[in-house]
């Protein structure tokens, strides 16, 4: 029985990447009684964000009026997309809101803007994994018994 490396490959990946927005939900649990955390965090990259930039046009037009909703739609996404992921349910689905939550936070935080990005375990990593699953998602998970062609006889 020979194994099928790719779909090997992409099955750790998924699972490895499913772990990863676990965790950070798990770390953002507090954020759904409690929206000042979150509201915190955008205030600190306000400060940050230069005049006139994706950024700061970003944070002042939806973060910023949003905080309430995201603060409870970002933990609860990332459980969610997270515990997809490792069970392989609709991976390519849950791959890309996982993407574009992860792309959301890069933006606000003005990370994707900075060379720092390509180095950061939560930039392109991230992201690059999270698109790779979006398209060949499907093919993590094992063939059914049914769709496996008959073994020749001896």
């Amino acid at each position: 029985m020979a194994i099928d490396r790719t779909r090997l490959g992409l099955t750790i990946l998924r699972i490895s990447i499913g772990i990863f927005f676990v965790c950070e939900g798990l770390g953002k649990i507090r954020w759904l009684t409690n929206s000042s955390i979150l509201a915190a965090q955008f205030a600190e990259w306000a400060q940050t964000a230069p005049t006139g930039s994706i950024m700061q046009g970003y944070l002042q037009r939806i973060a910023v009026p949003g905080v309430a909703i995201f603060a409870r739609l970002v933990p609860l996404g990332e459980l969610t997309c997270g515990v997809a992921l490792i069970l392989g349910v609709l991976t390519p689905l849950a791959a890309f809101l996982a993407f574009f939550m992860a792309l959301n936070f890069q933006i606000a935080s003005g990370a994707i803007f900075k060379l720092g990005f390509l180095t950061s375990g939560y930039g392109l990593p991230v992201l690059g994994s999270t698109l790779a699953l979006t398209f060949a998602g499907s093919q993590t998970k094992r063939k059914s018994f049914a769709a496996r062609p008959a073994r020749p006889g001896p």
